[in-house]
Formats: C-alpha cells, structure tokens, sequence
C-alpha cells in the first residue's frame, strides 16, 4: 500500500466522515444481531405504556432489584425501583458518591402514538357495531386504514377492582380494522389534503355484524357486541367510562431486509431508547455517580400528566433519596439536580433518501451509524429546544470514544421544514446539563417504524457508559 501524501494525512485528521457502524465493526453486528432479539420481545410484549412497565419491572425484580423503601437505607451497588401509577419506571443504582454530587440520568419515554377509545365508544350503523377513537399524538391518520389492528386496554371495576386485556395478538384472535373507501368511488376522497385522507372522525374500528336473535330489539349489533364482551370480561356500556383501551397495530416486531440488519415494528418511538437504556441501568454495577433509567409517559402529548416528566414524580424520588441521609432541605434536592447530568434519549430522524427534500443532508443523521446525538431540538428557531452547551456536549463525546461507543450528530431536518422535541428542556429547567441522544429511524410516528439493529444495540452501549463515566 502507498504512503499516505501530506494532505490526505491532513484530509485524515481533519475532516470527519462517519461511518456505517457493521462496515467498520462486525464484532458489533453480531452483537446487535443478538440484542434485537431480546428487544424484539420487549416491543411484542409492551405495546401500551402499562404493558412497557410490568415489562420493565419484571426485568428489573428477575435482575436482583428491589422496589424503593423510603424507611430503608441502601448502600452503594443497591439496585432499587418504583412505579409510578403502572405507566413510568424508576430504576437506580446506588453510587458511591454522595447525592448531592448528582446522579447519571437516561430518561426514554415509553408511550407512542395511537389511537384511544373514547369514554362513549360503542356504536351501531347499518348493521355493524364500531368504535369511536381519539388519536393520541402526532400520527398520520391515513396511515391507520386497512390494516390488522389489535385492541389492548384496563377496564376497572364498581370495586376498585382492575383487569388488564389485548385482543388481536395471538395468531387465533380476531383483529379489527378501519375501513377506507375504495379508489372507484374516491373522486372527492383524491381532492382532500393529505392529513385529512382519512379525517379523525371516520377513524371508527369495526368490531362485529352479527346481531342478537331476538327481534325487535334497538341496536341490536351493538347489543350483541356487548354481550361477546360481557361474557368475556364482565363489563357493561357503562364501564367503558372508567377504562383506558388503546387500539394498536397488530403485528409483531420483524427483521427488515434480506440482510436482517434492520427491525420493523410498532413503538419504536420511543422503546428504542427505553430497552436499551433499561438494559443499561440493569448491566451496571457499582458506579461512581448513582444512576438512574426513567421510562416515563406522555410525552407525546407534551410530557404532562403525573406520570409525565413535568410531573414531581422523579424529584420527589431524588428528594426521598436524600432525606434517608438527613437531607429534607429543598436545596439540597435542587443542589443535586443542578450537579446531574441527563440523557435525553428520544429519536432522531434518519435521512430517508426517498424523501431526501425534507432534510439537510449534511446534518441529518443515518441509519446504521450509531447513537445520534442532537445538540438541539425545536422547531425553525430552535423553539422549544434545551441546546446543549458545547463543554457537556465534549464531555458526553469523551465518555463515547473511551468506550468505542458508535456515535454520530444529527438534527431533525431542514429548518423551516417543521421541527419536534422532546424532554430535554425540561429537565434543563433543574439546571443540569442535558443532551439529547438518541437512536435514528424512518417512518417515525408510523404504525410501522424502522431502526438498524446496529443502532439500537450503539444505544445500549452508549448510554452504560455514560452511567459509569466519572
């Protein structure tokens, strides 16, 4: 081989070209080859946030963790938890520092657009009985037509009592569906913008034909709908007010292209980034800085409720951490806040040559070339955005290259082509430091999104050794 010239020595070590994580590593394609498989499950087994945090809390009791006590102490390497009304997941491991020094944190959210169904549902018309939905986050309501769907939910009990369901699963289910209208007869359909394809209101699930034997009886589909779920769940009309069912794609996590290197499925947005933060959190033991894995909920919708991150739910678990060492000073909780260091991890969009017009191709991110990390978020003028500071951006790189971490930066797309965020600038609003890192996809908020496997698996990576940096 030829001895480099000066300036391709220069080209070397000045210009940055990153690379496609399983051309330059095939140690690390086999080993996310390997980890995909255990996410996959993790996607098929949590397709609602609830079902996300029995998921993650059995992982966590089978890996030694034991659900916080705040009348107990804990020692350095104690791996503790708690759950935040069954949707949001705290899990932590005990540092060797003291708190106030503050914590390594990696917050994934774990909900992810669908449809809900209303606290009405239940209708008939001509013979057929439906669900009325109300779309939950930013879809893209025509995407949602003929396609298998399954219904999973919790309905609770005059008692108090709950009981958890899905329908459309298991290969011996049925599945439901919202119907479109055929291309013969959609003239006027064809005139409509995109985003009203399919309109809000017509996103109604059919769910039966038959009608009860009887004759004379009103809403006679609709009864016997409701006698199916009687019988099988015990429910009435009524109860659909004091229940929480969401209706989702019914299919199943797959390999994507001959070559298997990518994943197909619904939820990646954002379980990519939860699985392997939680896998993370699980794998590490005896950190210098406590570290501590949130999977919270709604951020879709703007992170509110109380188990969304504007909630108090995870402070008030920092504030429990540090009154078992004598500290219930409200300083000392926003001491220790201002110390930490965040990763926000939500996804990133990944350069989609088909549709190469909404980005800017010298800063867009790609599949299959690691964790993606975007100094800032927003929309056009950064609106809404944390915007890293340049010093923890250096310091997060550090972290990654010491451990041969695949990693690349990105931004959404073109400026003023639209924009989104995520979490970032709410935890900013504490005082720590805060970048958002996260995996790169096609097709997100789509009833079928894509990732690399290498990518998921660089999360993984990255984000273990961010919880054991110093």
């Amino acid at each position: 081989m030829a001895e480099k010239t000066p300036t391709q020595q220069l080209a070397e070590k000045l210009l940055y070209k990153p690379a496609y994580v399983a051309d330059k590593d095939t140690d690390v394609k086999q080993k996310a080859h390997a980890f995909a498989e255990g996410y996959k499950k993790f996607l098929d087994n949590g397709k609602t946030e609830r079902e996300v945090a029995a998921e993650s809390e059995q992982m966590l009791k089978d890996a030694g963790y034991v659900e916080f006590d705040p009348k107990k102490t804990y020692q350095p390497g104690d791996k503790v938890y708690f759950v935040q009304f069954k949707k949001a997941v705290v899990a932590s491991t005990i540092g060797t520092r003291s708190f106030e020094d503050g914590f390594r944190l990696v917050i994934a959210h774990t909900d992810s657009p669908r449809l809900d169904l209303r606290p009405t549902p239940l209708y008939e018309s001509d013979h057929l009985s439906y669900f009325k939905t109300h779309y939950y986050g930013g879809i893209r309501k025509y995407q949602w037509g003929t396609m298998p769907l399954a219904i999973h939910g919790v309905f609770t009990r005059a008692d108090g009592s709950s009981m958890s369901f899905s329908v459309g699963e298991d290969e011996n289910d049925p599945v439901f569906c919202i119907t479109d209208l055929l291309p013969h007869l959609g003239a006027e359909q064809n005139d409509r913008k995109l985003s009203d394809g399919i309109k809000a209101e017509e996103l109604n699930v059919l769910i039966g034909s038959d009608a009860v034997e009887e004759e004379d009886v009103k809403e006679a589909v609709k009864l016997n709908t409701l006698i199916l779920l009687h019988e099988k769940y015990g429910i009435t009309e009524r109860d659909f007010t004091r229940a929480e069912i969401e209706v989702v794609p019914a299919h199943k996590a797959r390999d994507v292209g001959f070559d298997r290197s990518m994943v197909g499925g619904y939820g990646h947005d954002d379980r990519v980034d939860a699985y392997p933060a939680l896998m993370a959190e699980i794998e590490t033991k005896d950190p210098v800085h406590t570290t501590v894995c949130v999977l919270t909920d709604k951020e879709e919708i703007g992170s509110v409720g109380n188990t969304g991150v504007h909630s108090a739910f995870f402070p008030d678990f920092v504030a429990e951490l540090l009154a078992l060492q004598g500290h219930t000073e409200e300083l000392w909780l926003r001491r220790t806040m201002r110390n930490s260091q965040v990763l926000s991890a939500d996804v990133c969009a990944a350069l989609d040559p088909v549709f190469a017009d909404a980005y800017e191709e010298t800063n867009a991110a790609r599949l299959g070339y690691g964790i993606c990390l975007c100094k800032y978020t927003g929309a056009r003028g950064k609106a809404g955005s944390n915007d890293a500071n340049a010093e923890f951006l250096s310091q997060v790189r550090q972290i990654f290259n010491a451990a041969d971490v695949p990693w690349q930066i990105g931004e959404l797309g073109k400026v003023d082509q639209g924009g989104g965020g995520t979490i970032a600038y709410i935890m900013a609003d504490w005082g720590c430091d805060v970048v958002d890192c996260g995996v790169a996809m096609h097709s997100m908020h789509a009833p079928l999104e894509i990732v690399a496997k290498s990518d998921a698996y660089s999360g993984y990576l990255a984000y273990k050794a961010f919880f054991e940096s110093k």
